[in-house]
């Protein structure tokens, strides 16, 4: 430049407000204040209005203490569901729900009541009930406001909760039309017992722990002759890791087909199953046997063997055993021998010790051989009276080593060791439970056919992602026990039922229900309580034994009743079934489980189309997070650290079908990606500054064929990213973006496009062209992200050019429209790979500097092809000149002519004129 002339304000240099910075700490909290300002959700839903509803129902997490990452998964999961679908093309309205009553908030007013110095025993019922429902109301506030953090979007203002009047009341009247059915029972058998919670446990309520227990072989001697074995003195003999049942021990059972020894053991003549007897031996008596080298085809080994076989004395059926008598080891009482399918050959001795009053198969053979269901165990874990002073009051874990000494000094210990195994625990508490009988009230799962209804939704009706679900919740359907329904607590709704003071009937009756149902709808559930059970009862009614007064039972309904009526008692009403659950994988023992068996015993079918389930949480050791581990990660902790919308693409980004990890690394992996995202967005609105797509934008048939190759790119990903947002597949939403964004556009299309937007003749065609391409790619990205990164789809929404929705939320998801990228394109793309890694080299050694200061001798087989392209080749390869040779490989050298000033390409006219052609076109 001769004259010194600065030609940068002659060019189209790139210019945007949108910020480089996210500063999402400070940007998301002024989107969340707009949106509520301006009810954009409700914008949504009106805009939708007559579309195909879809219904996601929200699980209810329970109110109780602030969020962490687990709640956060889930959350954000299932707002990017209903933002998707609000996007593509139905109503999708969402109604946050929460969990209010139970244990754990009674725990916590406890403690809350003994802090401030307040005896709980100097309250009313109703007075205690309004501090747990204060306490629960706090924590929704809580919680609300770490969900809308999050940018979920729903109806807040108006969510469902299980202490509102109205659905206690509903919830009512779901239990009485399954009463209705003559479903409902109440009866005295074994159920879960926390003994420290004193209540009952539903299945979900139980989690499997590793303990250890006691492990001891018992013998019962017989309480008369034993025909096989004419004048020996028989012992049977059990194997157990809960010696405190044994005061409870009612029966031995045998399997009838199996096979049975009578073994001359020291001084008594023990009774065990033909096929335990050496595994009995090796722990009772190892010097009984021997081992001897055993030759099975080319193989030999070693095997146990009897030292005297001859001490077998004699062989019986389990069906012969059946009706012999045993005396009990610590009690003047003679118990049966009976016979079972449940005994297996798995451990132990073949013969099971009975309790019916402590295990579910044990109470099973016990009403069939009309044995007591004997329970010596109060609720607080003691035992009650009928044990004897020796074992009386006494914790049953404390009772193990005083039964194991019992047992030595009656002489009918032969082994006692330690055992690791899993066993229930209370998965409020963490401690062991205990299979306890009490009076509790079920649902029958095989009176009416609940059980077999469930199963054929489970397998015909309902889709399961993953598609293991449906196994999964099979399978505990086909052998759980009728649901339990009852807790011996406070907090929670009434089970509106009286019995008969004389004679303890209960008096089961909707029309009773419903009448309570509506008191508490006015009232709350605690009219169950203050009013006269007269008030719900029939004028003059009486029980069949003539009495005519009656109480209330006190017990409440469990908590997994209460959530399992959510989709009967939502206002407004949902439809059922509703389309989508979506939980994690617990909930196919909880949640899902229990609105199963509701929606089917109420109406006959699921309450949902499809269950979605995700993972659990492990932290960046691969363990499991968990408030006892330490290591559970509070929601707000990520957001102040990387903001909402990281913490969104983090969701995104997991495969949630397995664990999902919470690591530092992870989350500066996506800070990353988002980087890239927002660098993109930012690179393509700073090219838009002067394009009006109403004026500028080119037909797509006059699009150049470089620009017609990004739309097409682009309606590929707009297909893959619907598909993956319609299959649940959010992971690979965010890889397609990702790549998309770093691959695609800024290593290849931006990286070709810079030339040409920012030197161009400035509303040329071929900027233009450009242009075009980048606003729909701009335009459609931002709604193909809208689910996911709401924040920042939004914030740039706002800085996209032309006519369009006040919000990104409020805009139509884009369709593909079956675009093919221009083969020959395609083809010089592939080249163009070939070459960056040759002007690479050329860098490296110094022979150019800038790729616009190279020639490319481009080896060319197809010589008719290239020639074809030529002219399109310096702007693919970002060079000033394309020079075709039969060479085998390409060739860089120093480019011909001289460089433009404005452009910096070389040009032979430049030198003769003081701008190439190009520029002097852009300029005049």
């Amino acid at each position: 430049m001769s004259d010194g002339k600065d030609y940068k304000a002659t060019l189209n240099l790139p210019q945007t407000e949108f910020p480089m910075k996210g500063s999402l700490n400070v940007l998301e909290p002024k989107l969340l204040e707009k949106w509520e300002q301006e009810k954009i959700f409700d914008q949504v839903l009106k805009k939708n209005a007559g579309r195909p509803e879809y219904v996601l129902h929200d699980g209810p997490p329970y109110a109780n203490g602030n969020l962490h990452a687990g709640h956060a998964l889930n959350k954000v999961l299932k707002d990017i569901v209903v933002k998707f679908r609000n996007l593509a093309g139905n109503r999708a309205d969402y109604v946050p729900g929460w969990d209010c009553h139970g244990l754990p908030i009674e725990q916590a007013v406890e403690k809350r009541l003994r802090e401030q110095k307040i005896d709980k025993r100097t309250m009313s019922r109703d007075e205690f009930l309004e501090k747990c429902r204060q306490y629960a109301l706090e924590f929704i506030d809580v919680q609300r406001g770490q969900f809308k953090r999050m940018g979920v979007l729903g109806r807040w203002n108006e969510p469902y909760r299980t202490l509102s009047f109205d659905y206690e009341a509903q919830e009512i009247r779901e239990l009485a039309k399954i009463a209705a059915q003559g479903v409902l029972y109440r009866k005295k058998r074994p159920v879960y017992w926390c003994i420290t919670d004193m209540t009952a446990l539903a299945e979900a309520e139980v989690e499997y722990e590793d303990h250890t227990s006691p492990s001891v072989y018992v013998a019962f001697e017989a309480a008369g002759p034993v025909r096989q074995v004419p004048g020996k003195k028989v012992s049977f003999v059990i194997w157990t890791t809960t010696p405190w049942t044994l005061p409870a021990n009612l029966a031995i059972s045998v399997h009838p087909k199996f096979e049975y020894v009578f073994y001359a053991l020291a001084q008594r003549v023990v009774c065990v199953a033909k096929d335990l007897l050496l595994h009995f031996l090796s722990q009772v008596a190892p010097d009984e046997l021997k081992v001897q080298k055993v030759t099975l085809g080319t193989n030999a080994f070693d095997a146990s063997a009897l030292v005297d076989p001859t001490r077998i004395l004699a062989y019986a059926s389990g069906e012969e055993l059946k009706g012999l008598e045993y005396q009990h080891v610590f009690y003047p009482r003679r118990s049966p021998i009976l016979t079972g399918e449940h005994v297996t050959l798995e451990a132990g001795t073949g013969l099971v010790h009975t309790a019916p009053g402590h295990g579910q198969e044990d109470y099973a053979v016990g009403i069939e051989a009309s044995l007591d269901i004997y329970n010596p165990v109060k609720n607080d874990g003691r035992y009650d009276e009928t044990v004897g002073e020796k074992l009386t009051g006494m914790k049953v874990w404390d009772a193990n080593p005083v039964v194991i000494e019992m047992l030595r000094e009656k002489g009918a210990l032969l082994q006692s060791a330690s055992l690791s195994h899993s066993y229930p625990h209370c998965w409020r508490c963490h401690n062991p439970v205990v299979f306890r009988a009490t009076h509790q009230w079920f649902i029958s799962l095989d009176q009416k056919g609940l059980r077999k209804q469930a199963l054929q939704q489970v397998d015909e009706v309902v889709k399961w992602v993953p598609d293991w679900g449906r196994d999964r919740i099979r399978g505990m359907l086909e052998t759980r026990p009728d649901w339990c329904i009852s807790r011996q607590r406070t907090w929670g709704v009434p089970i509106p039922i009286a019995r008969c003071e004389k004679c303890d009937d209960p008096f089961i009756d909707q029309a009773f229900m419903n009448r309570v149902a509506d008191a508490v709808e006015k009232s709350g559930a605690g009219i169950w309580y203050s009013a006269a059970v007269t008030d719900f009862l029939p004028p003059g009614h009486t029980c069949k034994c003539g009495n005519a007064t009656f109480v209330k039972e006190t017990d409440i309904l469990d908590v997994w009743f209460d959530s399992a009526c959510s989709f009967a008692s939502v206002k407004p009403p949902l439809p059922v079934p509703v389309d989508l659950y979506l939980e994690g994988t617990d909930q196919h023992r909880g949640w899902f489980h229990s609105s199963l068996l509701v929606g089917v015993a109420t109406r006959g079918i699921a309450p949902y189309k499809s269950c979605l389930t995700h993972g659990f949480l492990i932290d960046g050791k691969g363990e499991p997070m968990s408030k006892s581990k330490g290591n559970v990660v509070p929601s707000d902790d990520i957001i102040k650290q990387y903001g909402a919308e990281v913490m969104r693409l983090w969701v995104a980004s997991s495969d949630y079908s397995g664990d999902v990890t919470v690591s530092k690394p992870i989350f500066e992996a996506r800070v990353e990606a988002y980087r890239k995202i927002r660098n993109t967005l930012r690179y393509a609105l700073s090219n838009l500054y002067d394009f009006d797509p109403a004026a500028d934008a080119v037909p797509p048939e006059k699009l150049l064929p470089l620009d017609a190759w990004a739309r097409a790119k682009l309606d590929a990903l707009v297909a893959r990213v619907r598909s993956a947002y319609e299959k649940f597949e959010f992971h690979t939403v965010y890889h397609s973006v990702v790549d998309f964004c770093a691959a695609t556009l800024s290593a290849e299309y931006f990286d070709i496009q810079k030339d040409t937007l920012y030197a161009s003749k400035k509303t040329g065609l071929k900027r233009r062209s450009a242009q075009t391409v980048l606003y729909e790619v701009t335009q459609k990205l931002l709604v193909l992200l809208a689910p996911v990164t709401t924040f920042t789809a939004e914030e740039a929404w706002g800085y996209l050019p032309g006519q369009k929705p006040a919000s990104v939320l409020l805009a139509e998801l884009p369709v593909a429209l079956g675009l093919k990228a221009p083969e020959d394109i395609e083809r010089l793309l592939k080249v163009r790979e070939t070459v960056l890694p040759v002007l690479e080299v050329a860098r490296r050694d110094k022979l150019i500097g800038k790729s616009e200061d190279a020639k490319v001798v481009l080896a060319a087989k197809d010589r008719a092809f290239f020639e074809k392209h030529l002219a399109v080749l310096p702007e693919l390869f970002k060079v000033s000149q394309v020079e075709l040779s039969d060479a085998a490989e390409h060739q860089v050298v120093k480019a011909d002519g001289n460089k433009c000033p404005r452009c910096w390409l070389y040009k032979l006219e430049v030198g003769k004129q003081e701008l190439c052609n190009r520029c002097v076109e852009a300029t005049t």
